[in-house]
């Protein structure tokens, strides 16, 4: 890696205190405490291995996404790595910094915390869309310099199907702008980021053992795409391409699609539902039946 390339990592944390609860319930082992210890491990292992590294976090929430580090209380000059020195007990001054201020952050979002409503699903596409929004002001900062992003997400909780045409939006978006979208799932299976890790040509990886989160953080997350064709990482999995409708948000194999807005549906219809579109169906021609001549009598 050059000395003057800037490498950007952005890491969106699923926060959704539903899952986080039912979660402390049934087990132990890994608390929403201990995933943000797993986080803040990597992204101070990120910072401390070039100078020009930067990170950002991203609370993904079932009400909104909220940034965790840097947010909007950070000072210009907390982030400036070139005059950060060592702390008292030796720590380098930055990583302390970012871990207190990521802590304080996080503990206003979970205070704050109101869950009304049926929604309760995490808004995991709004969040990748403000990382690139981050992405792009970062790259806009830095014109004239080579930067390298990509995106992180720790899932916990399941898809929401409505979010499906957002999501794709987001991923499309991250292709064309070559940034990479890895994905780390704690719970079960996401077909969504398995189809934005296959699009970017980013990892997927859903972790074995809950507690050695940390662990498969370092050894599969922290290299970047560079360093990865040197290592023995996990297989590539089955990417699910099916496509949810937008009538009963069910995955389907084979449907009907709007030719005008490319909305699936698993039923037929005459008119779409999203934009009104009223299809000009063609029915077969009715085929008049030929008149029998009258024999005439001999």
């Amino acid at each position: 890696m050059a000395s003057d390339e800037i490498n950007l990592l952005v890491i969106v944390v699923d926060v959704n205190p539903i899952w986080w609860g039912q979660q402390a319930q049934r087990e132990t082992e890994l608390t929403l405490s201990k995933c943000l210890d797993a986080v803040m491990v990597l992204g101070n292992s990120h910072m401390a291995m070039a100078r020009t590294n930067k990170l950002a976090v991203i609370a993904s929430h079932c009400e909104d996404s909220h940034f965790l580090y840097p947010g909007k209380s950070w000072r210009a000059g907390d982030s400036c790595g070139d005059d950060a020195s060592s702390s008292g007990d030796g720590k380098y001054e930055l990583l302390s910094v970012a871990n207190n201020f990521i802590a304080e952050e996080i503990r206003k979002v979970i205070s704050k915390t109101d869950v009304k409503g049926n929604s309760t699903d995490t808004l995991l596409a709004g969040s990748l869309a403000k990382a690139l929004c981050y992405i792009n002001r970062v790259s806009n900062d830095l014109e004239g310099q080579e930067i390298k992003s990509r995106i992180l997400v720790i899932k916990a909780a399941d898809d929401c199907a409505l979010q499906y045409m957002n999501f794709m939006n987001v991923i499309f978006a991250s292709q064309k702008q070559n940034i990479l979208i890895d994905a780390c799932v704690l719970d079960s299976d996401s077909g969504l980021l398995q189809q934005a890790c296959d699009i970017t040509g980013g990892l997927y990886l859903k972790i074995p053992q809950k507690v050695a989160l940390a662990q498969y953080l370092l050894w599969v997350f922290l290299p970047d795409i560079e360093q990865r064709s040197q290592l023995v990482l996990p297989p590539p999995v089955h990417v699910d391409y099916r496509a949810a409708c937008f009538c009963h948000r069910n995955l389907i194999e084979i449907g009907y699609v709007c030719s005008v807005c490319l909305s699936i549906f698993c039923n037929f219809s005459p008119i779409c539902t999203t934009c009104e579109t009223a299809f000009k169906i063609q029915l077969p021609k009715m085929v008049k039946p030929k008149k029998k001549k009258l024999k005439q009598p001999t």
